[in-house]
């Protein structure tokens, strides 16, 4: 399964506990059959897969996306993301204060 970029990259997933199949933590070597349900956490957000088939080399991505089902639940719309605060160029770090309302804004009190 194609889920992340590189396979170094899966490999570290999976060794930091991101890559769940059936609800249990795996390794990188781990063998996966068809029905088994992968949960992935990627920069993107937590992916949710089923395997539909098996595929005997390494294909791209656009193959292996042919032997799964992506369950994920679409990303929530724009007005519930939360909100980026932006702050003028050059005006340096931020204060005590400033963190602290910026802190508030992101409903971290």
């Amino acid at each position: 399964m194609r889920v992340y970029p590189t396979r170094s990259a899966a490999s570290a997933a999976c060794k930091a506990g991101h890559v769940k199949v059936n609800d249990v933590s795996v390794k990188p070597a781990h063998a996966v059959r068809p029905g088994d349900t992968v949960r992935a956490a990627t920069p993107a957000g937590e992916r949710i897969l089923v395997v539909t088939g098996l595929i005997e080399k390494r294909t791209s991505a656009t193959l292996a996306a042919l032997h799964y089902d992506d369950l994920t639940p679409p990303p929530p719309p724009k007005e519930d993301r939360p909100t980026v605060i932006l702050r003028d160029r050059g005006a340096g770090r931020p204060t005590k204060r400033d963190r602290r309302e910026i802190d508030r804004l992101r409903g971290r009190d």
